[in-house]
């Protein structure tokens, strides 16, 4: 993992720098930059979004006000990168490569040296490829690593999805993260029915909510520092340095 610009005019609650390799790069989101090639080609993405809580967004804009700047920016414990694809051509945006998405550190609390990984939105050109496992690999590394390594030298990193996101508990299972149990109704999807939402399944309870909410279960995962120390981080390179 090699890291280069430091960022310090974020609302994170932890030092955020730019995190590469030689096939993908990590670089804090900036709407003026990467949010309309994100939402033209998500908007093209049927359930991009649905096993999230919030979007899909009818334009740019709207997904900068909401998310971007409405939640990710005004959360100390948050914060997203754009995925750039360093094996994909430049583009006007990076010089680097082509945007393949997003993703987030989340629910970060510097007392308890503990983050998330979330909202790992990879856009569908770039699905089943080396993007995901490279971007979680990346925050891993930088997560868990000592300072002498270029990491924060946190103790707990989470995974939480849905249970009906099997990807996504495939991926955080192939990553080294271990289950430690199911969240029940862990989240509500106001209106998740109209929203193209995919719940838990089970019947919304009369009068807690709306006719067309949704509920989630939550596969709860973590991968801790004394795993990371137990073979987690030759794991990770490993299928880093991994070519189909």
């Amino acid at each position: 993992m090699s890291s280069s610009k430091v960022y310090d005019n974020l609302n994170f609650c932890f030092p955020v720098r730019e995190l590469s390799n030689d096939r993908l790069k990590l670089t804090p989101f900036v709407p003026s930059l990467h949010a309309s090639e994100f939402f033209k080609v998500a908007s093209q993405s049927q359930g991009l979004y649905a096993h999230v809580s919030k979007g899909p967004w009818t334009s740019d804009q709207e997904y900068v006000d909401e998310f971007v700047q409405g939640t990710v920016q005004n959360d100390p414990g948050m914060v997203m990168f754009a995925i750039i694809d360093k094996t994909k051509p430049a583009t006007s945006y990076d010089p680097d490569g082509t945007l393949a998405g997003t993703i987030t550190y989340m629910n970060s609390k510097a007392g308890h040296l503990s983050t998330e990984i979330g909202w790992v939105l990879v856009l569908p050109p770039f699905q089943r490829t080396h993007v995901t496992s490279n971007a979680v690999g990346l925050l891993l590394q930088y997560a868990l690593d000592l300072p002498e390594q270029g990491g924060l030298a946190l103790r707990r990193v989470e995974w939480q999805t849905s249970t009906a996101n099997v990807p996504s508990q495939r991926a955080a299972e192939r990553m080294g993260f271990q289950k430690e149990g199911v969240v029940r109704w862990a989240m509500r999807f106001q209106h998740g029915a109209s929203k193209g939402k995919q719940g838990n399944g089970k019947e919304v309870p009369k009068g807690r909510g709306n006719g067309d909410d949704l509920g989630r279960d939550t596969v709860l995962y973590s991968l801790c520092w004394d795993d990371w120390e137990a073979g987690g981080r030759e794991k990770i390179q490993a299928i880093m340095d991994r070519r189909a």
